[in-house]
C-alpha cells in the first residue's frame, strides 16, 4: 500500500528518487509503468497493479466513444521506466515538459500507484480541496449507501 506525500527534487538528469517509504513496497519491480494521471500528475504503476489496470479497460466497450477515446488516451500515454539500483526513475525532459512539472515534486502515494505532481500544481490542488474534506467524505458515504 503507498501512502503519504513526499517532496522531492528531480536532478540534473531528471531523475527522481522514489521514497524510502515507497522503495520498501516497490522493491521487487524493476519496471514501472508511469501514465497520464488525472489533474496535471503523472500516475505510476507497478507491473502487477498496471495489468490490473488494463484488465479494468478491457472491462469498457470500444464500440462508445467515450470509453474508446478513454482507453487511446491512457493507454497511448504509458511508458516504461527502469528502476535503478539507486531505486530512482529517469523522466525525460519532453514529458516533464508535456505535464508541465518542474523539477521540484511531491510524490503521493494513492494506495495501489503513487502520483509525481509539480510542486506548486499539488499545494494548489490541496489548498482548494482542503476546505472541502468533509463535503467529500459525505458525498462517498452517500454513494456508497446506495
Amino acid at each position: 500500500m503507498l501512502l503519504g506525500q513526499y517532496q522531492h527534487s528531480l536532478d540534473d538528469k531528471c531523475r527522481l528518487m522514489i521514497p524510502s517509504k515507497m522503495k520498501a513496497e516497490l522493491s521487487d519491480a524493476s519496471t514501472l509503468y508511469v501514465l497520464k494521471g488525472f489533474e496535471g500528475c503523472l500516475a505510476v504503476y507497478t507491473k502487477s497493479e498496471f495489468d490490473k489496470l488494463v484488465a479494468k479497460l478491457e472491462g469498457l466497450s470500444y464500440f462508445d466513444t467515450d470509453s474508446r477515446n478513454f482507453i487511446r488516451l491512457t493507454l497511448s500515454s504509458v511508458i516504461q521506466l527502469n528502476v535503478d539500483k539507486l531505486g530512482r526513475i529517469q523522466f525525460t525532459p519532453s514529458t516533464l515538459e508535456k505535464y508541465k512539472i518542474s523539477k521540484e515534486v511531491i510524490v503521493v502515494g494513492v494506495n495501489d500507484h503513487f502520483e509525481v505532481w509539480d510542486k506548486k500544481a499539488y499545494l494548489d490542488y490541496e489548498d482548494k480541496l482542503s476546505s472541502k474534506y468533509e463535503e467529500l467524505a459525505n458525498s462517498m458515504v452517500k454513494t456508497n449507501d446506495k
